[in-house]
């Protein structure tokens, strides 16, 4: 099994983990594959990818193709000889590539699929109010998140657990289920499950499609539960986000940690109650949300107690959706 010559394929910091592993039980990765260095931030510096910092410090080979396609890139992917592809938080790949290894291409995916295909399942269980989700091994085919499934590990989501605790905890489950994944190659006892016989003929699968800025906007007329848990699945980052607004001033906030307060009562949704000092709750659909702590535009992130210090909350009032 240790003599598999395996191409790792990779970009964030979700799939540096399984890469240490992967080196750490003695496997044999021939090549790193990931994306190309790019600006990020004010300054516009020149960064790279987590897997390349890593790769690299490794001592290990790494591409950096703009084109999964470009011929030059399937020429050198071709020369390593890798009897195995492993891909983790990576691209869609074209059908030359993940076609190329004879022992196929194999995926770790952070969800109990064939629920929550797509770029963010860790986001949208919590936002979803999933008491459970997971991870699977499978193998890569035509469309995203679709191929037989080869092992799934189920993982408690905690009631006050955000993406970014859940985040940890499913990257180094993941890890060591790839390297189950691999044992399970080596000794022939892999059993494919195609993922049409997970799924009820009534039912469609739960999406977990891209985060875009749109998805992140509280409407304060929704149930409590349902603003927690998107705050839950937005923090640390892109963040669950509203609007302070004056008489003169408009100015945007996120929210990182909230605790819901479930409540009958008769005030209009993004109604504030704070005492100056200590606390700020806003009123919801059917109950109020206490907020932990907040940053606003510009600002850096701090508690409620930090930020009263400051902000005269008594000046301002919450739009219940995006200003105009």
């Amino acid at each position: 099994m240790k003599n598999l010559r395996i191409v790792f394929m990779g970009t964030p910091e979700f799939a540096v983990a399984t890469l240490g592993a992967l080196l750490m039980n003695g496997f044999n990765i021939v090549g790193v594959v990931t994306v190309p260095d790019k600006p990020s931030g004010r300054g516009r510096k020149i960064t790279e990818s987590a897997v390349k910092e890593f790769a690299e410090f490794s001592n290990l080979a790494v591409m950096q193709p703009s084109n999964l396609k470009d011929p030059e890139f399937i020429r050198q992917l071709k020369q390593l000889n890798a009897d195995l592809f492993i891909v983790v938080a990576f691209r869609m790949l074209p059908v030359d590539v993940w076609k190329m290894p004879p022992l196929g291409t194999i995926n770790l995916h952070a969800s109990l699929l064939p629920d929550y295909r797509g770029a963010a399942p860790i986001n949208h269980a919590i936002i979803n109010g999933e008491t459970t989700t997971g991870v699977t091994t499978f193998f890569i085919d035509e469309k995203i998140d679709t191929g037989n499934i080869l092992l799934r590990e189920e993982v408690q989501i905690f009631p006050f657990e955000n993406a970014g605790d859940l985040h940890d905890r499913l990257m180094k489950q993941g890890a060591r289920l790839v390297i189950r994944t691999l044992a399970h190659i080596a000794e022939n006892k892999v059993l494919e499950l195609p993922q049409t016989k997970l799924i009820n003929r009534d039912e469609s699968p739960k999406p977990a499609p891209k985060i875009h800025p749109a998805d992140c906007i509280i409407d304060w007329e929704s149930d409590t539960a349902r603003i927690h848990n998107l705050i839950r699945g937005l923090a640390p980052h892109p963040c669950a986000k509203s609007w302070f607004k004056s008489d003169s001033i408009t100015i945007s906030f996120k929210i990182f940690e909230s605790q819901p307060e479930i409540e009958n009562h008769a005030f209009k949704p993004g109604t504030i109650f704070s005492d100056g000092k200590h606390y700020i709750k806003i009123s919801c659909k059917d109950g109020f949300l206490s907020i932990a702590s907040l940053q606003l535009e510009g600002k850096k992130r701090m508690n409620t107690i930090e930020f009263l210090r400051g902000f005269r909350i008594e000046n301002y009032t919450i739009p219940v959706n995006q200003p105009a």
